[in-house]
C-alpha cells in the first residue's frame, strides 16, 4: 500500500488535491512477486495492513513548511480479485506555517479505494487492475487543509516483470516495472470565501477553483528474491536475498479548471529499498522534489507492511467470498 495522504504542493494550493497513492497491494504473477510500494499503489489485490507509514518532508508552499504524516491503511479482499481498502493520515505542520499559518495538526480526510484485478498473465508476468478511490470530504480537519468536499479518482494500475526475456539477458530478468494513472475529479468546482474589506466596508469574494488532476507514477525495481529463485543462486546470505532496490516516481498534473492553480506538474523521485520477510516487509525511500513547487530539500518515507494473507490465510487473510488462495509472500512459511 502506498501512503495515502503524503501531499505535494501545487501552485495556488496549500495542499494538493490528490493523495499519493499509496501503499499498494502485493501480488504473485507466475514467478513474479510484486511487493507493496510506498508512494504509488500497486496492481495487486490482497489482504494487507500498512501500519505505520511515516513521511517527513518540506512542502512546496511559499514559504515552505515542514510536514510530517503518519498513516495507516487496511485492505480486505471481498473476492479473490476484488478488494476494498481504507486509509487515514494524521498530519502535523511545524509552526509557523501550514494552512493556518501558525502550524497545525489533525487528521486528513478518510480514504476508500475499490480495486478489481481485470487481467493476469503468469507467462509474461503481467497484471492489471482498475478501481475507484474516494476521499470523503469533511471527515478531516480543515486546519490541516482537508477539503470539505469529496474527490473521486478512477485509476488504472499495472505491473510487468521482465522474466520472459531470453537467456542472453538473464541478469535483467529480476527487473519489474509498475505504474498507475488516475484522474481526480473534485466534487465541487470552486469554493468562494467572503470577507469584509477593512477599508471600504464592502463585501468581497475570493473564488478558488478546484482543478481536475492527472495523478500518475511508476516504479522500477530489482528483485533479489527473484534473482535467487528464478535466475541464479549466488550463494548470498538470506538477509541480502530479501532486498528489493527500488525507485518510485509520483506526479500530479492539473489538466482542467486550472485558472487559480496553474498547470505545473509536481511530484517526487523516490529511491530506496524494500526488505521482504515471510509475513511482513519494511521499506524506506528518499523523497526528492522534481521542482520548487513540489517541495524544498529531500524528505524521507518509511513503512512497516503486514501480509495478512500469510499471517492468517484461513481467517482475516481469506477473501470474504471464497477459500484461501495462493499466499502473497515469495517465501515459504516458517
Amino acid at each position: 500500500m502506498s501512503i495515502r495522504l503524503l501531499r505535494v504542493g501545487l501552485p495556488g494550493l496549500a495542499i494538493a488535491l490528490i493523495p499519493l497513492s499509496g501503499s499498494g497491494a502485493h501480488e504473485i504473477v507466475g514467478n513474479r512477486f510484486f511487493p507493496a510500494t510506498l508512494t504509488i499503489d500497486d496492481p495487486g489485490v490482497n489482504d494487507e495492513l500498512s501500519l505505520p507509514t511515516v513521511a517527513n518532508f518540506n512542502t512546496g508552499d511559499d514559504p515552505s513548511v515542514r510536514q510530517r504524516d503518519i498513516s495507516a491503511e487496511f485492505s480486505k479482499r471481498i473476492t479473490e480479485a476484488f478488494a476494498v481498502s481504507f486509509g487515514s493520515t494524521f498530519s502535523t505542520f511545524k509552526s509557523p506555517g501550514g494552512p493556518t499559518g501558525i502550524g497545525a495538526s489533525g487528521f486528513q480526510n478518510f480514504d476508500t479505494t475499490f480495486k478489481y484485478r481485470v487481467f493476469k498473465n503468469p507467462e509474461h508476468e503481467f497484471v492489471m487492475s482498475v478501481g475507484l478511490s474516494i476521499e470523503w470530504g469533511g471527515t478531516g480537519a480543515q486546519s490541516v487543509g482537508a477539503d470539505p468536499f469529496q474527490t473521486y479518482t478512477p485509476t488504472l494500475w499495472f505491473g510487468k516483470g521482465l522474466g520472459d526475456l531470453p537467456d542472453t539477458l538473464s541478469w535483467i530478468r529480476p527487473v519489474a516495472i509498475t505504474g498507475q494513472v488516475g484522474y481526480a475529479i473534485p466534487g465541487r468546482n470552486s469554493t468562494a470565501t467572503f470577507a469584509i474589506d477593512p477599508d471600504s466596508g464592502d463585501l468581497t469574494a475570493d473564488t478558488e477553483l478546484h482543478p481536475r488532476v492527472l495523478n500518475w507514477g511508476g516504479t522500477i525495481q530489482y528483485s533479489m528474491p527473484y534473482l535467487k529463485s528464478a535466475v541464479i543462486d549466488l550463494g548470498l546470505p538470506d538477509f541480502i536475498n530479501r532486498f528489493i532496490p527500488i525507485v518510485e516516481a509520483t506526479m500530479q498534473t492539473p489538466v482542467s479548471n486550472t485558472f487559480t492553480s496553474g498547470t505545473i506538474t509536481t511530484g517526487t523521485i523516490n529511491p530506496g529499498f524494500l526488505w521482504v520477510g515471510n509475513t511482513f516487509q519494511v521499506g524506506i525511500e528518499a523523497l526528492i522534489p522534481i521542482n520548487r513547487q513540489s517541495g524544498t530539500n529531500v524528505g524521507v518515507i518509511a513503512q512497516l507492511h503486514f501480509y495478512l494473507d500469510d499471517i492468517d490465510p484461513r481467517g482475516i487473510g481469506k477473501p470474504i467470498f471464497g477459500g484461501p488462495v495462493q499466499p502473497a509472500s515469495p517465501f515459504p512459511r516458517n
